[in-house]
Protein backbone atom coordinates (compact mmCIF):
# COMPACT_ATOMS: atom_id res chain seq x y z
CA UNK A 1 0.00 0.00 0.00
CA UNK A 2 1.37 3.56 -0.87
CA UNK A 3 0.86 5.56 2.98
CA UNK A 4 -0.38 8.82 2.87
CA UNK A 5 2.17 11.32 3.10
CA UNK A 6 1.93 14.12 6.02
CA UNK A 7 3.47 16.95 3.40
CA UNK A 8 5.77 18.33 5.75
CA UNK A 9 6.98 21.86 5.38
CA UNK A 10 10.73 22.20 5.54
CA UNK A 11 10.35 24.29 8.73
CA UNK A 12 7.96 21.66 10.01
CA UNK A 13 10.33 18.48 9.28
CA UNK A 14 12.87 20.50 11.17
CA UNK A 15 10.39 21.29 14.01
CA UNK A 16 9.95 17.65 14.37
CA UNK A 17 13.27 15.60 13.84
CA UNK A 18 14.32 15.99 17.38
CA UNK A 19 11.01 14.18 18.58
CA UNK A 20 10.82 11.45 15.99
CA UNK A 21 12.65 8.59 14.84
CA UNK A 22 11.42 8.50 11.19
CA UNK A 23 10.11 11.97 9.85
CA UNK A 24 8.25 9.94 6.78
CA UNK A 25 6.43 6.42 6.58
CA UNK A 26 3.63 5.07 8.62
CA UNK A 27 5.48 3.86 11.70
CA UNK A 28 8.24 5.50 14.70
CA UNK A 29 9.09 6.28 17.59
CA UNK A 30 8.68 9.15 19.75
CA UNK A 31 11.58 10.72 21.73
CA UNK A 32 13.07 13.56 23.05
CA UNK A 33 9.80 14.11 24.78
CA UNK A 34 8.55 14.14 28.40
CA UNK A 35 6.58 11.16 29.67
CA UNK A 36 3.72 13.12 30.65
CA UNK A 37 3.88 15.19 27.01
CA UNK A 38 4.17 11.48 24.62
CA UNK A 39 0.77 10.26 27.21
CA UNK A 40 -1.19 13.60 25.97
CA UNK A 41 0.21 13.03 22.43
CA UNK A 42 -1.62 9.40 22.53
CA UNK A 43 -4.58 10.47 24.55
CA UNK A 44 -5.26 13.25 22.10
CA UNK A 45 -4.63 10.49 19.25
CA UNK A 46 -7.60 8.95 19.76
CA UNK A 47 -10.25 11.95 18.73
CA UNK A 48 -8.20 14.06 16.71
CA UNK A 49 -8.93 12.77 12.80
CA UNK A 50 -5.24 13.40 11.48
CA UNK A 51 -1.60 12.11 12.21
CA UNK A 52 0.72 12.11 14.87
CA UNK A 53 2.90 14.24 13.65
CA UNK A 54 0.36 16.71 12.38
CA UNK A 55 -1.18 16.90 15.73
CA UNK A 56 2.29 17.46 17.92
CA UNK A 57 2.84 20.41 15.48
CA UNK A 58 -0.52 21.46 15.56
CA UNK A 59 -1.35 21.72 19.37
CA UNK A 60 2.11 20.37 21.24
CA UNK A 61 4.90 22.30 19.62
CA UNK A 62 4.48 26.05 20.64
CA UNK A 63 4.38 24.88 24.05
CA UNK A 64 7.63 22.82 24.19
CA UNK A 65 11.51 24.09 23.86
CA UNK A 66 12.91 23.54 21.17
CA UNK A 67 16.01 20.82 21.78
CA UNK A 68 18.37 18.85 19.62
CA UNK A 69 18.21 16.47 17.04
CA UNK A 70 17.74 12.93 18.19
CA UNK A 71 21.17 11.25 18.55
CA UNK A 72 19.99 7.52 18.13
CA UNK A 73 22.85 5.78 18.57
CA UNK A 74 23.70 3.70 21.84
CA UNK A 75 26.69 4.17 24.18
CA UNK A 76 29.41 1.50 23.71
CA UNK A 77 29.45 1.12 27.76
CA UNK A 78 25.43 0.21 26.89
CA UNK A 79 25.64 -2.22 24.41
CA UNK A 80 28.70 -3.97 25.92
CA UNK A 81 26.44 -4.45 28.87
CA UNK A 82 23.84 -5.97 26.98
CA UNK A 83 26.21 -8.09 25.01
CA UNK A 84 26.83 -9.38 28.80
CA UNK A 85 23.86 -9.38 30.38
CA UNK A 86 21.16 -10.04 28.07
CA UNK A 87 23.16 -12.58 25.63
CA UNK A 88 25.83 -13.64 27.77
CA UNK A 89 23.59 -14.84 30.88
CA UNK A 90 20.07 -14.97 28.63
CA UNK A 91 18.35 -12.52 31.49
CA UNK A 92 15.20 -11.70 28.96
CA UNK A 93 14.20 -9.74 32.19
CA UNK A 94 16.34 -6.51 31.46
CA UNK A 95 14.35 -6.18 28.08
CA UNK A 96 11.35 -5.74 30.31
CA UNK A 97 12.97 -2.72 31.76
CA UNK A 98 13.24 -0.11 28.83
CA UNK A 99 10.03 0.89 27.06
CA UNK A 100 9.57 3.07 24.08
CA UNK A 101 6.56 4.95 22.56
CA UNK A 102 5.79 3.99 18.96
CA UNK A 103 3.01 5.27 16.52
CA UNK A 104 1.35 3.09 14.13
CA UNK A 105 -0.98 4.79 11.16
CA UNK A 106 -2.92 3.75 8.32
CA UNK A 107 -3.53 0.50 10.02
CA UNK A 108 -6.80 -1.62 8.40
CA UNK A 109 -8.84 -2.92 11.63
CA UNK A 110 -7.53 -6.73 10.86
CA UNK A 111 -4.30 -5.60 11.67
CA UNK A 112 -4.97 -3.61 14.70
CA UNK A 113 -6.25 -6.83 16.62
CA UNK A 114 -2.54 -8.32 15.86
CA UNK A 115 -0.92 -5.60 17.13
CA UNK A 116 -2.89 -5.33 20.33
CA UNK A 117 -2.09 -9.12 20.82
CA UNK A 118 0.52 -9.18 23.67
CA UNK A 119 -0.53 -8.31 27.09
CA UNK A 120 2.54 -6.41 28.36
CA UNK A 121 1.73 -3.27 26.28
CA UNK A 122 -0.45 -0.25 26.90
CA UNK A 123 -2.86 0.65 23.50
CA UNK A 124 -4.53 4.04 21.97
CA UNK A 125 -6.78 3.28 18.99
CA UNK A 126 -8.16 6.08 16.91
CA UNK A 127 -12.40 5.41 17.87
CA UNK A 128 -14.74 4.99 15.23
CA UNK A 129 -16.90 7.13 17.65
CA UNK A 130 -14.90 10.30 17.09
CA UNK A 131 -13.88 10.01 13.72
CA UNK A 132 -16.04 10.42 10.88
CA UNK A 133 -14.59 8.15 7.80
CA UNK A 134 -16.61 10.34 5.19
CA UNK A 135 -13.85 12.26 4.65
CA UNK A 136 -11.18 11.21 2.41
CA UNK A 137 -7.50 10.31 3.29
CA UNK A 138 -4.68 12.73 2.50
CA UNK A 139 -3.83 12.73 -1.67
CA UNK A 140 -7.64 10.93 -2.02
CA UNK A 141 -9.35 8.35 -1.52
CA UNK A 142 -11.70 6.92 0.90
CA UNK A 143 -9.64 5.50 4.34
CA UNK A 144 -9.39 1.83 4.07
CA UNK A 145 -6.38 -0.43 3.33
CA UNK A 146 -5.45 -1.08 -0.56
CA UNK A 147 -3.22 -3.84 -2.30
CA UNK A 148 -2.95 -3.94 -6.36
CA UNK A 149 -3.36 -7.86 -5.86
CA UNK A 150 -6.89 -7.65 -4.92
CA UNK A 151 -7.61 -5.95 -7.68
CA UNK A 152 -9.71 -3.25 -9.04
CA UNK A 153 -13.13 -4.81 -8.20
CA UNK A 154 -12.15 -4.67 -4.38
CA UNK A 155 -11.53 -0.81 -5.05
CA UNK A 156 -14.35 -0.72 -6.40
CA UNK A 157 -16.75 -2.71 -3.62
CA UNK A 158 -14.79 -0.52 -0.67
CA UNK A 159 -15.60 2.63 -2.55
CA UNK A 160 -19.01 1.23 -2.48
CA UNK A 161 -18.95 0.32 1.33
CA UNK A 162 -17.88 4.10 1.95
CA UNK A 163 -20.55 5.49 -0.09
CA UNK A 164 -23.13 3.94 1.59
CA UNK A 165 -21.75 5.49 5.25
CA UNK A 166 -21.74 8.95 3.55
CA UNK A 167 -24.83 8.62 2.32
CA UNK A 168 -26.17 7.12 5.67
CA UNK A 169 -24.28 9.88 8.31
CA UNK A 170 -26.61 12.81 7.26
CA UNK A 171 -29.95 10.83 7.35
CA UNK A 172 -28.76 9.20 10.94
CA UNK A 173 -27.51 11.99 12.34
CA UNK A 174 -31.38 14.17 11.53
CA UNK A 175 -32.96 11.32 13.27
CA UNK A 176 -31.25 11.64 16.00
CA UNK A 177 -31.76 15.12 16.35
CA UNK A 178 -35.44 14.40 16.13
CA UNK A 179 -35.10 11.36 18.38
CA UNK A 180 -33.47 12.43 21.15
CA UNK A 181 -34.76 16.37 22.30
CA UNK A 182 -32.75 18.28 24.17
CA UNK A 183 -32.55 18.30 27.84
CA UNK A 184 -31.31 20.84 30.84
CA UNK A 185 -27.93 21.58 30.69
CA UNK A 186 -26.84 20.49 27.02
CA UNK A 187 -25.11 22.98 25.08
CA UNK A 188 -24.75 22.90 21.61
CA UNK A 189 -21.01 21.81 21.29
CA UNK A 190 -22.10 18.99 23.66
CA UNK A 191 -25.04 18.40 22.18
CA UNK A 192 -23.20 18.27 18.32
CA UNK A 193 -20.37 16.05 19.90
CA UNK A 194 -23.26 13.74 21.30
CA UNK A 195 -25.19 13.20 18.11
CA UNK A 196 -21.75 12.65 15.85
CA UNK A 197 -21.09 9.71 19.14
CA UNK A 198 -24.89 8.54 18.33
CA UNK A 199 -24.49 8.57 14.39
CA UNK A 200 -20.82 6.78 14.38
CA UNK A 201 -21.53 4.19 16.99
CA UNK A 202 -25.12 3.12 15.20
CA UNK A 203 -23.41 3.42 11.31
CA UNK A 204 -19.99 1.89 12.70
CA UNK A 205 -21.05 -1.69 11.28
CA UNK A 206 -20.92 -0.13 7.81
CA UNK A 207 -17.48 -0.03 7.52
CA UNK A 208 -15.04 -2.29 6.19
CA UNK A 209 -12.24 -4.11 8.17
CA UNK A 210 -10.13 -2.79 6.00
CA UNK A 211 -10.79 0.67 7.52
CA UNK A 212 -7.58 2.52 8.38
CA UNK A 213 -6.66 3.80 12.06
CA UNK A 214 -4.11 5.02 14.34
CA UNK A 215 -2.59 3.52 16.93
CA UNK A 216 -0.24 4.37 19.64
CA UNK A 217 1.66 1.61 21.73
CA UNK A 218 3.89 1.92 24.57
CA UNK A 219 5.84 -1.42 25.50
CA UNK A 220 9.15 -2.80 27.05
CA UNK A 221 11.68 -4.25 24.92
CA UNK A 222 11.08 -7.90 25.61
CA UNK A 223 7.08 -6.66 23.83
CA UNK A 224 8.32 -5.24 21.17
CA UNK A 225 10.39 -8.01 20.07
CA UNK A 226 7.82 -10.58 20.78
CA UNK A 227 5.30 -8.61 18.65
CA UNK A 228 7.80 -7.94 15.86
CA UNK A 229 8.42 -11.95 15.20
CA UNK A 230 4.73 -12.52 14.99
CA UNK A 231 3.78 -9.96 13.16
CA UNK A 232 7.04 -11.06 10.87
CA UNK A 233 5.79 -14.85 10.73
CA UNK A 234 2.18 -13.99 9.76
CA UNK A 235 0.67 -14.99 5.97
CA UNK A 236 -1.26 -11.07 5.96
CA UNK A 237 0.97 -9.05 4.25
CA UNK A 238 0.43 -6.19 5.50
CA UNK A 239 1.35 -7.52 9.27
CA UNK A 240 5.09 -8.37 7.69
CA UNK A 241 5.01 -4.82 6.47
CA UNK A 242 4.37 -3.35 9.90
CA UNK A 243 6.48 -5.68 11.78
CA UNK A 244 9.55 -4.46 9.54
CA UNK A 245 8.67 -1.13 10.35
CA UNK A 246 8.14 -1.34 14.06
CA UNK A 247 11.56 -2.99 14.70
CA UNK A 248 12.89 0.06 12.45
CA UNK A 249 11.40 2.21 15.24
CA UNK A 250 12.42 0.50 18.02
CA UNK A 251 16.14 0.14 16.59
CA UNK A 252 16.34 3.30 16.18
CA UNK A 253 15.37 3.97 20.07
CA UNK A 254 16.58 0.84 21.88
CA UNK A 255 18.44 -1.26 19.42
CA UNK A 256 20.06 -3.87 22.05
CA UNK A 257 16.36 -5.23 23.29
CA UNK A 258 15.42 -6.49 19.56
CA UNK A 259 19.30 -7.25 18.40
CA UNK A 260 18.03 -10.93 18.72
CA UNK A 261 15.16 -10.52 15.99
CA UNK A 262 17.28 -10.37 12.73
CA UNK A 263 19.43 -13.16 14.12
CA UNK A 264 19.07 -16.04 11.66
CA UNK A 265 19.33 -18.83 14.91
CA UNK A 266 17.23 -16.89 16.76
CA UNK A 267 14.82 -14.40 15.38
CA UNK A 268 14.69 -16.97 11.84
CA UNK A 269 14.04 -19.77 14.18
CA UNK A 270 11.43 -18.29 15.89
CA UNK A 271 9.54 -17.03 12.92
CA UNK A 272 9.49 -20.78 11.31
CA UNK A 273 8.24 -21.94 14.82
CA UNK A 274 5.52 -19.75 14.76
CA UNK A 275 4.92 -20.28 10.85
CA UNK A 276 4.81 -24.08 11.86
CA UNK A 277 2.52 -24.05 14.44
CA UNK A 278 -0.26 -22.09 12.77
CA UNK A 279 0.31 -24.71 9.48
CA UNK A 280 -0.52 -27.84 12.11
CA UNK A 281 -3.37 -26.04 13.31
CA UNK A 282 -5.00 -24.93 10.28
CA UNK A 283 -3.91 -29.09 9.15
CA UNK A 284 -5.37 -30.75 11.93
CA UNK A 285 -8.89 -28.48 11.73
CA UNK A 286 -9.00 -29.37 8.44
CA UNK A 287 -8.02 -33.12 8.98
CA UNK A 288 -10.92 -33.54 11.51
CA UNK A 289 -13.39 -31.37 9.67
CA UNK A 290 -13.75 -28.22 12.24
CA UNK A 291 -12.51 -26.09 9.00
CA UNK A 292 -16.07 -24.72 8.72
CA UNK A 293 -19.30 -25.04 10.62
CA UNK A 294 -22.44 -26.27 8.77
CA UNK A 295 -24.79 -25.71 11.97
CA UNK A 296 -23.52 -21.96 12.27
CA UNK A 297 -26.16 -19.83 13.71
CA UNK A 298 -26.91 -16.51 12.32
CA UNK A 299 -27.22 -14.70 16.02
CA UNK A 300 -25.27 -13.72 18.77
CA UNK A 301 -24.48 -15.09 21.82
CA UNK A 302 -22.74 -15.44 24.76
CA UNK A 303 -22.04 -19.01 26.91
CA UNK A 304 -20.71 -19.74 29.99
CA UNK A 305 -18.35 -22.92 28.87
CA UNK A 306 -16.42 -23.45 31.86
CA UNK A 307 -15.65 -22.56 35.85
CA UNK A 308 -12.90 -23.45 37.37
CA UNK A 309 -13.02 -23.16 41.22
CA UNK A 310 -15.58 -21.99 43.81
CA UNK A 311 -17.08 -19.84 46.16
CA UNK A 312 -15.39 -21.67 49.17
CA UNK A 313 -12.11 -21.55 47.36
CA UNK A 314 -12.88 -17.94 46.64
CA UNK A 315 -13.58 -17.10 50.39
CA UNK A 316 -10.27 -18.86 51.37
CA UNK A 317 -8.38 -17.00 49.02
CA UNK A 318 -9.13 -13.61 50.32
CA UNK A 319 -8.64 -14.37 53.62
CA UNK A 320 -5.11 -16.29 53.14
CA UNK A 321 -3.28 -13.19 53.52
CA UNK A 322 -5.00 -12.52 57.05
CA UNK A 323 -4.53 -15.97 58.27
CA UNK A 324 -1.68 -17.41 59.90
CA UNK A 325 -2.90 -21.01 58.76
CA UNK A 326 -2.72 -22.69 55.52
CA UNK A 327 -5.13 -22.45 52.36
CA UNK A 328 -6.70 -26.07 53.17
CA UNK A 329 -7.48 -25.27 57.26
CA UNK A 330 -8.72 -21.89 56.05
CA UNK A 331 -11.16 -23.98 53.62
CA UNK A 332 -11.72 -26.15 56.10
CA UNK A 333 -13.09 -23.12 58.48
CA UNK A 334 -15.29 -21.96 55.12
CA UNK A 335 -17.31 -24.91 54.86
CA UNK A 336 -18.44 -25.31 58.01
CA UNK A 337 -20.45 -22.05 57.69
CA UNK A 338 -24.27 -21.73 56.47
CA UNK A 339 -24.87 -19.95 53.14
CA UNK A 340 -26.15 -16.84 54.48
CA UNK A 341 -22.94 -16.47 57.01
CA UNK A 342 -20.51 -17.25 53.37
CA UNK A 343 -22.62 -14.69 51.63
CA UNK A 344 -21.92 -11.94 54.56
CA UNK A 345 -18.67 -12.52 54.83
CA UNK A 346 -17.92 -12.42 51.17
CA UNK A 347 -20.10 -8.96 51.17
CA UNK A 348 -17.63 -7.66 53.83
CA UNK A 349 -14.35 -8.80 52.47
CA UNK A 350 -14.95 -7.20 49.13
CA UNK A 351 -15.92 -4.27 51.35
CA UNK A 352 -17.96 -0.88 50.00
CA UNK A 353 -16.78 -0.07 46.66
CA UNK A 354 -17.52 3.85 46.46
CA UNK A 355 -17.13 3.69 42.92
CA UNK A 356 -15.77 0.57 40.37
CA UNK A 357 -11.92 1.45 40.52
CA UNK A 358 -12.55 -0.09 43.90
CA UNK A 359 -11.99 -3.45 43.77
CA UNK A 360 -11.43 -7.05 46.06
CA UNK A 361 -8.30 -7.87 46.38
CA UNK A 362 -6.07 -10.75 44.56
CA UNK A 363 -7.98 -13.45 46.23
CA UNK A 364 -10.41 -12.88 43.70
CA UNK A 365 -8.40 -14.48 41.22
CA UNK A 366 -8.93 -17.80 42.62
CA UNK A 367 -11.91 -18.00 40.52
CA UNK A 368 -12.04 -18.42 36.49
CA UNK A 369 -14.91 -18.00 34.12
CA UNK A 370 -14.33 -19.47 30.57
CA UNK A 371 -16.78 -17.45 28.51
CA UNK A 372 -17.89 -18.05 24.07
CA UNK A 373 -19.05 -15.15 22.31
CA UNK A 374 -20.50 -14.44 19.57
CA UNK A 375 -20.52 -10.73 18.40
CA UNK A 376 -20.16 -7.89 15.71
CA UNK A 377 -16.32 -6.97 15.26
CA UNK A 378 -16.83 -3.67 16.12
CA UNK A 379 -18.25 -5.24 19.53
CA UNK A 380 -15.06 -7.83 19.49
CA UNK A 381 -12.61 -4.85 19.15
CA UNK A 382 -13.82 -3.04 22.09
CA UNK A 383 -13.63 -6.08 24.26
CA UNK A 384 -10.37 -7.74 23.23
CA UNK A 385 -8.35 -4.83 24.05
CA UNK A 386 -8.49 -5.74 27.50
CA UNK A 387 -5.20 -7.23 28.46
CA UNK A 388 -5.50 -9.28 31.83
CA UNK A 389 -7.08 -11.91 30.14
CA UNK A 390 -7.23 -14.84 27.44
CA UNK A 391 -8.85 -13.66 24.06
CA UNK A 392 -8.98 -15.73 21.70
CA UNK A 393 -10.44 -15.54 18.12
CA UNK A 394 -11.21 -17.01 14.87
CA UNK A 395 -11.29 -15.69 11.61
CA UNK A 396 -13.88 -13.17 10.35
CA UNK A 397 -16.30 -14.52 7.83
CA UNK A 398 -19.64 -14.21 7.01
CA UNK A 399 -21.02 -17.29 8.34
CA UNK A 400 -22.09 -15.94 11.34
CA UNK A 401 -23.66 -13.09 10.09
CA UNK A 402 -24.91 -9.45 10.64
CA UNK A 403 -27.48 -7.25 11.48
CA UNK A 404 -29.12 -4.15 10.55
CA UNK A 405 -29.48 -2.03 13.97
CA UNK A 406 -33.16 -1.36 14.92
CA UNK A 407 -32.24 2.36 14.99
CA UNK A 408 -30.56 2.50 11.32
CA UNK A 409 -34.13 1.24 10.60
CA UNK A 410 -36.05 3.83 12.20
CA UNK A 411 -34.08 6.45 10.80
CA UNK A 412 -34.55 5.62 7.50
CA UNK A 413 -31.35 3.64 6.39
CA UNK A 414 -32.02 0.56 6.80
CA UNK A 415 -32.01 -0.64 3.34
CA UNK A 416 -29.26 1.11 2.41
CA UNK A 417 -27.01 -0.87 5.22
CA UNK A 418 -28.25 -4.35 4.59
CA UNK A 419 -27.39 -3.95 0.64
CA UNK A 420 -24.01 -3.02 1.57
CA UNK A 421 -23.53 -5.90 4.04
CA UNK A 422 -24.81 -8.05 1.35
CA UNK A 423 -21.97 -6.56 -1.32
CA UNK A 424 -19.38 -6.24 1.39
CA UNK A 425 -20.07 -10.51 1.83
CA UNK A 426 -19.88 -11.19 -1.99
CA UNK A 427 -16.72 -9.48 -2.13
CA UNK A 428 -15.55 -11.42 0.48
CA UNK A 429 -16.64 -14.35 -1.13
CA UNK A 430 -14.36 -13.28 -4.82
CA UNK A 431 -11.17 -12.90 -2.61
CA UNK A 432 -11.44 -16.13 -1.04
CA UNK A 433 -12.11 -17.82 -4.56
CA UNK A 434 -9.23 -15.52 -5.86
CA UNK A 435 -7.09 -17.22 -3.52
CA UNK A 436 -6.63 -14.44 -1.13
CA UNK A 437 -8.14 -15.96 2.09
CA UNK A 438 -5.89 -14.04 4.55
CA UNK A 439 -7.22 -10.71 3.09
CA UNK A 440 -10.63 -11.50 2.55
CA UNK A 441 -11.34 -10.25 5.81
CA UNK A 442 -10.60 -6.42 4.65
CA UNK A 443 -13.71 -6.58 2.79
CA UNK A 444 -15.90 -7.61 5.31
CA UNK A 445 -18.33 -4.87 7.49
CA UNK A 446 -17.97 -4.88 11.16
CA UNK A 447 -21.53 -5.79 11.72
CA UNK A 448 -20.59 -9.28 10.95
CA UNK A 449 -20.44 -11.14 14.04
CA UNK A 450 -17.15 -13.21 15.07
CA UNK A 451 -16.49 -16.13 17.57
CA UNK A 452 -14.37 -15.46 20.47
CA UNK A 453 -13.47 -16.66 23.87
CA UNK A 454 -12.76 -14.69 26.95
CA UNK A 455 -11.04 -16.58 29.50
CA UNK A 456 -10.90 -14.32 32.71
CA UNK A 457 -10.74 -14.56 36.97
CA UNK A 458 -13.55 -13.18 38.72
CA UNK A 459 -11.43 -10.23 39.24
CA UNK A 460 -11.32 -9.25 35.74
CA UNK A 461 -14.22 -9.94 34.96
CA UNK A 462 -15.64 -7.72 37.78
CA UNK A 463 -13.60 -4.61 35.94
CA UNK A 464 -14.39 -5.86 32.42
CA UNK A 465 -18.28 -6.29 33.24
CA UNK A 466 -18.94 -3.31 35.20
CA UNK A 467 -16.64 -0.96 32.65
CA UNK A 468 -18.04 -2.32 29.63
CA UNK A 469 -22.18 -1.94 30.86
CA UNK A 470 -21.66 1.76 31.08
CA UNK A 471 -24.85 3.67 29.91
CA UNK A 472 -22.56 5.23 27.67
CA UNK A 473 -20.66 2.43 26.24
CA UNK A 474 -21.56 1.11 22.62
CA UNK A 475 -25.12 -1.17 23.05
CA UNK A 476 -22.99 -3.92 21.17
CA UNK A 477 -20.81 -4.85 24.57
CA UNK A 478 -22.90 -3.85 26.45
CA UNK A 479 -24.84 -6.67 25.69
CA UNK A 480 -22.19 -9.15 26.02
CA UNK A 481 -21.07 -7.56 29.43
CA UNK A 482 -24.95 -7.70 30.96
CA UNK A 483 -25.18 -11.67 29.35
CA UNK A 484 -21.66 -12.35 31.42
CA UNK A 485 -22.99 -10.75 34.44
CA UNK A 486 -26.19 -12.77 34.35
CA UNK A 487 -24.26 -15.95 33.63
CA UNK A 488 -21.87 -15.64 36.58
CA UNK A 489 -25.35 -14.74 38.79
CA UNK A 490 -26.27 -18.07 38.14
CA UNK A 491 -23.17 -19.96 38.82
CA UNK A 492 -22.04 -17.66 41.78
CA UNK A 493 -24.62 -15.07 43.13
CA UNK A 494 -22.28 -13.41 45.82
CA UNK A 495 -19.31 -13.28 43.27
CA UNK A 496 -22.35 -11.59 40.83
CA UNK A 497 -23.91 -9.50 43.87
CA UNK A 498 -20.11 -7.99 44.79
CA UNK A 499 -20.10 -6.29 41.27
CA UNK A 500 -22.28 -3.55 42.48
CA UNK A 501 -21.49 -0.75 39.83
CA UNK A 502 -22.46 -2.85 36.72
CA UNK A 503 -25.07 -0.69 35.10
CA UNK A 504 -28.13 -2.21 33.83
CA UNK A 505 -30.01 1.08 33.22
CA UNK A 506 -30.87 2.35 29.98
CA UNK A 507 -30.20 6.18 29.30
CA UNK A 508 -33.20 7.98 27.83
CA UNK A 509 -30.66 10.34 26.52
CA UNK A 510 -27.67 10.28 23.79
CA UNK A 511 -25.08 7.61 25.52
CA UNK A 512 -22.38 10.39 25.05
CA UNK A 513 -23.98 13.22 26.27
CA UNK A 514 -23.78 12.68 30.12
CA UNK A 515 -19.86 12.37 29.36
CA UNK A 516 -19.93 15.52 27.01
CA UNK A 517 -21.70 17.61 29.80
CA UNK A 518 -19.02 16.08 32.13
CA UNK A 519 -15.83 17.24 30.19
CA UNK A 520 -17.67 20.68 29.60
CA UNK A 521 -17.60 21.14 33.32
CA UNK A 522 -14.17 20.26 34.09
CA UNK A 523 -12.81 22.29 31.25
CA UNK A 524 -14.91 25.29 32.51
CA UNK A 525 -13.69 24.52 36.15
CA UNK A 526 -9.90 24.87 34.90
CA UNK A 527 -10.48 27.12 32.59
Amino acid sequence: MEYPADDLSPAERARLAPHVTHLDGPVFGLVNLPETVKGALFARYSRYPGTLRRLFLDEFADSLPEVSRYDDAEGARAAQLYERIFVGYGDDSVAQLGGAHVACEWTSNVLTKLLQRPRLGAYLEQSTRYIAYDAPMPGGGYRYHRDPALGPEYERAMDGLFDAYAQALPIVRRWAEGAFPRATGESDAARARAINAKAFDLLRGLLPAASLSHMGIYATGQAYEQLILHLLGHPLPEARAYGSMILDAVKAMMPSFVARVERPERGGEWIGYLERRREAGARWAVRLGLDHDPVAQARPSVELLHVDGDEDGLLAALLFEAAAVGEEATLEAVRGLDADTRARMLADLVGARANRRHRPGRGFEALRYRFEVVSDYGAFRDLQRHRMLTVQWQGLTPALGAAVPDEVVEAGAGDLFARALEASRAEYGRLVDLGHPEAAPYALCLGYRIRYVLDLNAREAMHLIELRSGREGHPGYRAVAHAMHALIAERHPAVAAAMTHVDAETEPRLERILSEIRTESRLASRG
